[in-house]
């Protein structure tokens, strides 16, 4: 049989346990709770360390835009959330020249948006909802906590001799590589729907319209309907389906009190997105006109 005081501890933890659910669940506790407790080799410093190194990849591998205002106008934008938000990491938003309609976080606090995603979003509340997303995924440590796992998982599976070095050890030299695995990058559907649950929170205490995430969610599924493959391949795993925004729009109805007002658009974003997408018509235009081109003998 338990004992008295097992049990006591036992009622104990699952009071602790029921407390945060309610924390979670109340958007004026944002900030006051632990949304990233888990098992996780890394501390706070080592996947700030570990998110620059990857981000550095990145930015070698992809192209950065190279617009000052754009890029000023999204990482305020994004800072914004990022204050309204439980994140413990200063954060870095950078934009790149792709047409998928994507954004990714890194651990560590480093968000990466697409110009594909910044001209479908008609409205503020939209990019500001996809941003919010990616800003969940870094304050719940996503990343770190999944690349735990995986780690655990090979650890238990291992030779001794490996072993024999500490789970520590183990853990920096798996995370040793530069290469970004799909482990920082490609969520399960928990993490996912936690990364919604928590977006939609940071997207309301911002000011902004939470229905934002369910619009872009929408147009995101119709133009993936339309044109199959225009989502990046990252969200195959916990695609932006009918399931998934019905889930969140009664999450929205369940936990966010209405508000007099919500911020929807301004005519900043609207400068900013129409300065966009002439940059982009013209650099393409001046691709396929004017320009010198490599040719092959027949």
């Amino acid at each position: 049989m338990r004992s008295p005081l097992a049990a006591l501890v036992c009622l104990a933890l699952a009071a602790a346990v029921y407390a945060g659910d309610k924390k979670k669940d109340d958007p004026s506790q944002i900030g006051n709770r632990d949304v990233g407790k888990g098992v996780n080799f890394y501390s706070l410093q080592k996947e700030m360390a570990l998110g620059r190194q990857l981000a550095q990849e990145v930015r070698r591998q992809a192209k950065v835009l190279a617009d000052p205002l754009v890029s000023e106008y999204v990482n305020r934008l994004g800072q914004n959330l990022v204050r309204n938000s439980d994140a413990a990491f200063p954060f870095t938003f950078t934009v790149l020249e792709n047409d998928n309609l994507n954004a990714f976080a890194l651990p560590g606090g480093y968000v990466f948006v697409n110009t594909g995603l910044i001209e479908i979003a008609d409205e503020e509340d939209e990019l500001a909802g996809a941003m919010a997303h990616e800003i969940a995924h870094v304050a719940a440590r996503h990343m770190t906590r999944q690349a735990t796992r995986s780690q655990l998982a090979n650890i238990l599976s291992a030779p001794l001799s490996i072993l024999l070095g500490g789970t520590g050890g183990y853990a920096a030299r798996q995370a040793a590589g530069v290469a970004i695995p799909m482990t920082f990058l490609s969520f399960d559907r928990k993490a996912e729907a936690e990364a919604d649950y928590l977006g939609v929170q940071y997207l309301y205490a911002a000011g902004y319209d939470p229905t934002g995430t369910i619009s872009i969610f929408e147009k995101m599924e119709a133009l993936e309907r339309k044109r199959p493959g225009t989502i990046s391949a990252l969200f195959s795993t916990h695609p932006p389906d009918r399931e998934r925004i019905r889930k969140t729009q009664k999450e929205i109805d369940r936990i966010l009190p209405a508000k007099p007002e919500y911020v929807v658009t301004t005519s900043a974003y609207r400068n900013m997105r129409e300065r966009l997408i002439d940059l982009r018509s013209e650099r393409k235009r001046d691709g396929k006109s004017g320009r010198p081109e490599l040719r092959t003998r027949p």
